[in-house]
């Protein structure tokens, strides 16, 4: 088992999950159940599922909820998108978003390929 409070990766996750809520702030009301929510809860799983996969007994385990969590990243990619095409956000948030994320990706890949499993 792994303490999840002490991970690199949790921490970055989870100042990334402010910083999605930051940027949602400013979507229209009428995107609160849509896109908003959808970003939302993507951010949120990323850092929520490396802490509860950190509690299971096998890196097999663990490294099955790293993948989920690096789906939820890929996930927020594709809305970051639409997000940008719909201008709910600029060029640059788009890019500071994205670049944070592909660090997280980055991350949780190198820790996940140092799993013994």
């Amino acid at each position: 088992m792994h303490r999840f409070k002490d991970l690199e990766i949790w921490k970055i996750s989870r100042l990334f999950c402010s910083e999605i809520y930051s940027a949602t702030s400013k979507f229209l009301d009428s995107e609160k159940f849509g896109l908003t929510d959808q970003l939302r809860r993507a951010s949120v799983s990323i850092s929520s599922n490396i802490a509860e996969g950190s509690s299971r007994k096998s890196n097999k385990d663990f490294s099955r909820f790293l993948e989920i969590s690096m789906g939820s990243c890929y996930e927020i990619e594709t809305q970051l998108f639409i997000a940008f095409d719909l201008k709910f956000i600029s060029e640059i948030e788009l890019n500071l978003l994205s670049k944070e994320l592909e660090e997280i990706i980055k991350m949780i890949s190198k820790f996940k390929s140092t799993l013994k499993i």
